[in-house]
């Protein structure tokens, strides 16, 4: 089994439960998994390859819990930049609906290496557009050529302006339809061992895209395939405003409801979630995927996420869409996760260790 030694990192950052940060340290791995990290004189001296990290930071992988791929190919299209979400969607929607299969490998590709090269080695997707034939097939090919980790998402949109929702009647996709495809991609791609490269979970869109049965159905269908679920939630004032309107709740009461809740759920955005609903996702263990340069360029808000920590709500940095980022570079979410804090909270209010 081939083998690589890493050694003389200035620091590595071990990301254990104690935080270490080892000065001069290296770490082993044999077969892709890592047998140890340490300073030198705990490691061994020999592997079939040794790499020299004199002058460098080492850290794990890093892993961006939430993107959407395809939007590397409607980066700053001038109707969309000074939009906020609803209309920008609305903007973007008709460009999307000419997208074809090659267009999804070709923008995954370019996701997978720009987040490669800012240290991410696990990314998820969400891709919830299928026109002209695309296929969430088509990215899971790029990421296997790529050699990115990739929890890849099946999602989908359900009910188009016709019906009350918000994206074209063109855009949406059968319900029946919707849930055969994502049993169909969970069978013939979803990897449940340790380590696995390619994971399946289910991702309706949004509350103003799918019906309140799709929801249901498709987290009926993910627990009974072993997969998790994921969609966006409370992003905006508007997303806040529909979810009364149409459902007469609150989205954290929508989730619930709908089966949306727990250690196999992981929801992007939650910037306008409220001090009951925060509470719900740290007692359930839902997770949060916090995008705040997506936020920021869209003007959504600032993710109350110093009080999700602060009460023990699991929380992930994704990329988003390079849409409504315009980059794909996980470690400046960090730093911008860190930054958008103090500018709500102060400056002590999170540090880069955080």
């Amino acid at each position: 089994m081939p083998t690589l030694l890493v050694r003389n990192a200035d620091v590595l950052v071990t990301m254990d439960e104690d935080r270490r940060e080892i000065s001069g340290g290296g770490l082993f791995v044999r077969n892709g998994v890592i047998e140890a990290v340490g300073t030198a004189t705990e490691l061994p001296t020999q592997a079939d390859e040794i790499l020299d990290m004199k002058g460098h930071v080492v850290t794990p992988g890093l892993i961006n819990t939430h993107h959407h791929f395809y939007q590397n190919l409607t980066r700053c299209v001038p109707m969309a930049q000074n939009a906020t979400l609803f209309d920008w969607l609305r903007t973007l929607y008709p460009i999307w609906s000419r997208i074809v299969p090659g267009d999804i490998r070709v923008s995954a590709l370019v996701a997978l290496a720009e987040l490669a090269l800012s240290g991410c080695t696990c990314s998820a997707d969400h891709l919830y557009i299928f026109p002209n034939g695309a296929r969430l097939d088509d990215e899971i090919e790029a990421a296997q050529e790529i050699g990115v980790r990739l929890h890849a998402t099946r999602g989908a949109m359900s009910i188009g302006e016709s019906a009350g929702g918000l994206p074209p009647d063109s855009l949406v996709e059968q319900e029946d339809n919707i849930l055969a495809d994502c049993l169909r991609v969970i069978q013939a791609h979803h990897d449940p061992n340790p380590g696995a490269m390619i994971r399946i979970a289910v991702a309706p869109c949004s509350p103003f895209s799918v019906s309140r049965e799709l929801m249901r159905d498709t987290a009926l269908l993910a627990r009974d395939q072993g997969v998790m679920l994921h969609t966006h939630l409370a992003e905006n004032e508007d997303d806040i405003a529909y979810c009364l309107d149409h459902f007469g709740c609150r989205p954290g009461r929508y989730a619930d409801d709908l089966g949306w809740i727990g250690d196999d759920v992981w929801h992007a955005h939650c910037v306008k979630l409220d001090t009951a609903e925060i509470e719900l996702f740290a007692r359930s263990m839902t997770g949060v995927a916090h995008c705040p340069c997506s936020n920021m360029r869209l003007g959504s808000g600032i993710a109350p996420i110093r009080a999700m920590l602060d009460i023990g709500v699991k929380v992930g940095l994704g990329v988003d869409g390079s849409a409504s980022n315009d980059s794909g570079h996980i470690l400046n979410e960090a730093r911008q996760a860190m930054l958008l804090q103090r500018v709500a909270h102060g400056g002590d209010a999170m540090c880069a260790r955080e």
